[in-house]
C-alpha cells in the first residue's frame, strides 16, 4: 500500500512528507508503548499512536518507520513536526481512534505486525 492511500483510507492530513506519498508501506503496527514498537516492530513499518512527544519520532527513526500517523485528531507541537521533518520522517494525524484507524488499513490490505 501506498502513503498516499494510507492518507486517503484514513481521511488524514500530510503534516510533512508530501514528497513521499508514493512510498510504499509493507506493514502497520498500532501502539503506544514505544517500548514494544523498539522491541517488536519490524523496518518499514507504518506506526499509528496516540502518542505526540519527541520519542515517536525518535522510535522512528531508530526503526526506520514508514510513517507516523497520529491517531485520535491529536497533532503534535511544531517542534515534533520540526523534528520529523529534519529527519525524513512523514507524519500524518486522523481524527478516527486507534482501533478503527488500524481497522480501516487492515479491510483496505495493509497487514499487520505485532507490536
Amino acid at each position: 500500500m501506498k502513503l498516499r492511500e494510507v492518507r486517503d483510507i484514513l481521511e488524514a492530513e500530510v503534516l510533512v512528507g508530501e514528497d513521499k506519498l508514493d512510498e510504499d508501506v509493507p506493514r502497520a503496527c498500532g501502539c503506544d508503548l514505544m517500548s514494544d514498537v523498539l522491541a517488536f516492530t519490524m523496518e518499514r513499518s507504518l506506526l499509528l499512536t496516540g502518542l505526540t512527544n519527541a520519542q515517536v519520532i525518535r522510535t522512528a527513526e531508530m526503526n526506520d518507520l514508514s510513517a507516523v500517523v497520529f491517531v485520535r485528531g491529536k497533532k503534535p507541537c511544531e517542534e515534533i513536526i520540526e523534528m520529523a521533518r529534519e529527519r525524513g520522517i512523514p507524519l500524518f494525524w486522523t481524527r478516527y481512534p486507534l482501533y478503527e484507524a488500524c481497522g480501516r488499513l487492515y479491510q483496505a490490505g495493509l497487514k499487520g505486525h505485532v507490536c
